[in-house]
């Protein structure tokens, strides 16, 4: 869409077989065999400065900025004054989401991981077992499936090959199907049973930075929805951790107005052979995609490790200068914290450099930290929302440093669309 916008904001949706024969005079859409059909006209609401840099150097980076805005609007028009959700894309009656007894999140890459944060807060608000999946291992070792099992299918693109299989696998065997996406009218929300569309606005960088964020806000207001409509919290509860996203963006922004200390980081990390990440509880799939972007745009070994792994076997990679980013969980959840200072302590024992992503004022972190990141103190389940930022600035900056295409990286594609 960011490609014709210039020139129409009208569009129409084919379905699967058809054909489009565009004239001088009008447009005709038939099938395969030359039957009548109908496309489904829409109007695109972007604006034209959407597929513009804006003064940015990438895409990305403008994206990166974005994300307070973007957050704001996967929020607005979710929940009533009193805190409330009602979500107009949910297609599935309420009888029917009290009868569920698992859900299945499946997604490829970066959908995956916000997926992986949503399990901790979906299980913590509904007491719904949750399992994360890869959708191209999902379908092939033969999942078990009913009518009370739910799939969500996350996807920017909506086109996701592998999410298209997976949800089609999971429809044929009866289970309900909800898809968070951001592209209105593509093939995986139309042929799911509902939508939460996240309203991120056009992302054209490949690596995914603000579709990141609203996925998992949009995992989150799901999360809520299930609990208000089973009655698995209670209605005062539900509306303080709504009042806790609306802080989202303002928080977002306070991160984002440090990105110089993390561009110095970047600059002075530049010729480093590998990067390590760790994290603990919904700081660990945070790790693993701070690592998926070093990869995906500094083309570098970086590995995302659950800090209670190290002593497992990842420890043996600690040496000398080694750069590792540790996501510190916030004070006071489950001794976590603790735990996690004491894995900065024996990595820096072994000569790694530590970059520490921690709550402001937290002095433990600071005293084991090389290089000190303060986030914003927000509830547990919201700080991979800020903690994910620091890091993908610093890919960003260091592959612009590198000299790499940040919005095309080698070997890449915005949306896999073969399996």
């Amino acid at each position: 869409m960011a490609a014709f916008i210039e020139h129409t904001r009208d569009a129409l949706e084919l379905g699967q077989d058809q054909v489009v024969t565009i004239t001088r005079d009008g447009v005709e859409v038939t099938g395969f065999d030359g039957s009548p059909a109908e496309g489904t006209r829409y109007h695109v609401d972007w604006d034209l400065s959407a597929a513009e840099k804006d003064g940015h150097d990438w895409f990305m980076r403008k994206e990166i900025f974005e994300q307070p805005s973007s957050v704001a609007a996967a929020l607005l028009g979710r929940h009533t004054e009193d805190g409330r959700l009602q979500l107009d894309e949910m297609r599935i009656e309420d009888s029917e989401l009290r009868e569920i007894d698992r859900i299945i999140v499946v997604g490829c890459g970066t959908a995956a991981y916000a997926g992986q944060v949503a399990k901790y807060a979906i299980e913590h608000w509904t007491r719904i077992p949750v399992e994360v999946e890869l959708a191209h291992e999902f379908r092939y070792r033969d999942p078990i499936l009913t009518r009370k099992t739910l799939v969500v299918a996350i996807s920017q693109s909506g086109e996701t090959a592998d999410t298209l299989m997976a949800i089609r696998h999971a429809r044929a065997q009866q289970s309900k199907v909800l898809a968070i996406c951001n592209t209105n009218g593509a093939t995986i929300p139309r042929e799911s049973d509902a939508v939460i569309y996240t309203h991120a606005g056009p992302e054209i960088g490949v690596a995914s930075t603000k579709g990141f964020l609203t996925q998992m806000v949009a995992c989150y207001l799901l999360g809520l929805y299930l609990a208000q409509v089973r009655r698995a919290m209670f209605g005062d509860e539900i509306a303080s951790v709504v009042r806790d996203l609306e802080q989202l963006p303002a928080q977002v922004t306070r991160v984002l107005d440090n990105a110089g200390q993390v561009y110095d980081l970047a600059e002075d990390l530049l010729g480093s052979k590998a990067v390590l990440f760790l994290g603990r509880h919904a700081g660990y799939p945070v790790a693993m995609e701070g690592a998926l972007k070093l990869k995906e745009l500094a083309y570098m070994h970086a590995e995302g490790f659950a800090a209670g792994e190290l002593k497992h076997g990842p420890i043996a990679l600690i040496e000398p200068g080694l750069p590792v980013f540790c996501v510190v969980p916030p004070r006071g959840r489950d001794q976590l914290h603790g735990k996690m200072i004491s894995a900065i302590q024996e990595i820096r024992a072994r000569g790694a450099r530590t970059i520490v992503l921690a709550e402001e004022g937290d002095p433990a972190a600071g005293d084991y930290a090389d290089t000190l990141i303060e986030l914003p103190k927000v509830p547990t389940l919201m700080q991979p929302l800020v903690a994910v930022l620091p890091l993908q600035l610093f890919a960003c900056e260091l592959a612009t440093k590198m000299g790499h295409d940040v919005d095309q990286p080698r070997n890449l594609a915005k949306s896999v669309t073969v399996e």
